[in-house]
């Protein structure tokens, strides 16, 4: 059984008031001045569980380099971007998410963004429903 699940209706009251700008638990994370269960780190990105998952598996991967959101990564950053999908692909293969998985990346309030610093949510270990909001 899973645990207890936060509801959408929080994670989008946490989007409506998340701040810009600034340090964020992910900044934290990657200084490794509050722990994460790790699963994956480069020089370029880290990959985490969620602390408060929404699937039996959820993972973050988020660069090292603060983007604020996706709106904000510019073409300098194509190739950073394309390292965390890749990131994600393998560290999904080896939490064994052969039938499926989905990838989201929130951005801004609309989005439910409630960190700014980019990441990368990939969710699976059962079926996921559609449409997602």
């Amino acid at each position: 059984m899973l645990p207890l699940l936060r509801s959408m209706s929080d994670e989008v009251a946490k989007a409506q008031s998340a701040q810009i700008g600034g340090d964020t638990i992910f900044g934290k994370i990657i200084r490794k001045e509050i722990p994460a269960n790790v699963i994956f780190e480069d020089d370029t990105c880290m990959a985490f569980h969620d602390v408060a998952p929404q699937a039996p598996v959820h993972f973050l991967v988020i660069p090292k380099k603060h983007i604020e959101s996706l709106n904000k990564a510019e073409d300098a950053d194509a190739p950073i971007m394309g390292h965390l999908l890749n990131v994600a692909r393998k560290c999904a293969d080896e939490q064994k998410l052969e039938e499926g998985y989905r990838v989201v990346i929130n951005n801004g309030k609309h989005g439910a963004q409630s960190v700014y610093h980019l990441h990368i949510h990939v969710l699976g270990g059962r079926q996921l429903s559609w449409p997602p909001g």
